[in-house]
């Protein structure tokens, strides 16, 4: 019995870097205890030997070769051979042990891997994106927003007076339709691709969402802390985009203007549940379902999904959070090894 509780211990503490040793020592332990000088313990179900069995598993786990003993009927105590199976079943849950554990390892490692893949191509998708964004802003500034404009300078200029065809008040129409039109183009070009994003950096983007958001009547406190004007561009563009999603949303959903607080904190100086660094939006509106929760909206519960996806490609994460009584929290964290 004490061969047992030893020999118990001994399995009960294997890991994967001493398993191989411990099996040893048992098998030596094993071939001293049966008045044989060796044993050999091999991994598999193929081989020579005694077969060594796991609960519940179909088939050997391993076999032993003991030297002079060819199966458990060559031992004549049936006591001794109780105390052989049970050693060996004890061997074959402990090797059926790090079976799982070495096949949970590698599916692991092939998840992360496939989870690191699939960020990769996430953020591809959007550096892609970003990149056509960018050539269509640029296109119709360069194309269809200068031909409104020059439209616009003509029917306003002295040769659009003083037409003889047009009367005066279809041309003040005329004008005050392409003046709209410039006005839409423009807009339409900041959506695509801010230059404030390229130019001075994604607090300066951000603080004009914010400045939209106060023309439409809405109570805004921005308040930033940036060490640097400018991050890696794809970091700048996560951050961006999130917020141009969360204002979005505030728009569509908060029921009305209210009062939004927007928080970009790039220093490191303030930390929030572990992380220094992030980019928060609040507003105090009639709040909103979890679309994840209760199914409907299923074109916010993309948008969210798109805010988290974004963050998860750099590196980051996004939480979402509708409070009991209304307003809802937007917060994207920055991972602490993106430089700023």
């Amino acid at each position: 019995m004490r061969l047992l509780s030893d020999v118990g211990k001994r399995l009960s503490e294997a890991t994967q870097d001493t398993i191989g040793e411990i099996l040893e020592q048992c098998a030596e332990r094993l071939a001293f205890f049966v008045g044989s000088r060796s044993a050999i313990v091999t991994l598999g179900a193929q081989g020579d030997g005694i077969p060594i069995c796991a609960p519940g598993v179909e088939g050997p786990v391993g076999r032993i070769t003991v030297e002079g003993l060819a199966s458990e009927t060559d031992i004549p105590d049936e006591e001794d051979r109780e105390t052989l199976r049970i050693y060996l079943e004890w061997m074959g849950a402990t090797i059926d042990r790090a079976n799982r554990e070495t096949e949970r390892g590698r599916l692991l490692d092939a998840l992360r891997d496939r989870e690191k893949r699939l960020e990769d191509i996430v953020g591809r998708i959007f550096t892609a994106q970003e990149d056509e964004r960018r050539r269509v802003s640029q296109e119709l500034h360069d194309g269809v927003a200068q031909t409104a404009t020059a439209l616009a300078r003509m029917i306003e200029g002295p040769g659009g007076a003083d037409s003889p065809d047009m009367p005066a008040a279809e041309r003040k129409r005329l004008a005050e339709i392409a003046r709209e039109l410039v006005t839409e183009l423009r807009g339409v070009i900041s959506g695509l691709r801010p230059t404030l994003l390229d130019d001075l950096g994604v607090e300066a983007a951000i603080g004009s969402l914010a400045q939209g958001l106060e023309k439409d009547g809405f109570t805004v406190s921005f308040d930033s802390s940036c060490v640097d004007a400018h991050m890696e561009p794809n970091v700048e563009n996560a951050l961006f985009r999130v917020a141009q999603e969360a204002i979005s949303n505030i728009r569509k959903h908060c029921g009305g203007p209210c009062s939004v607080f927007i928080d970009l904190r790039l220093d490191g100086a303030n930390a929030d549940n572990g992380m220094k660094r992030f980019l928060r939006i609040r507003d105090t509106g009639v709040g909103l379902v979890n679309p994840v929760l209760s199914g409907e909206d299923s074109g916010n519960h993309i948008g969210i999904d798109v805010m988290k996806e974004r963050m998860t490609a750099i590196g980051g994460r996004l939480d979402w959070s509708s409070g009991p009584k209304g307003g809802v929290t937007v917060t994207a964290f920055v991972p602490e090894g993106v430089s700023v």
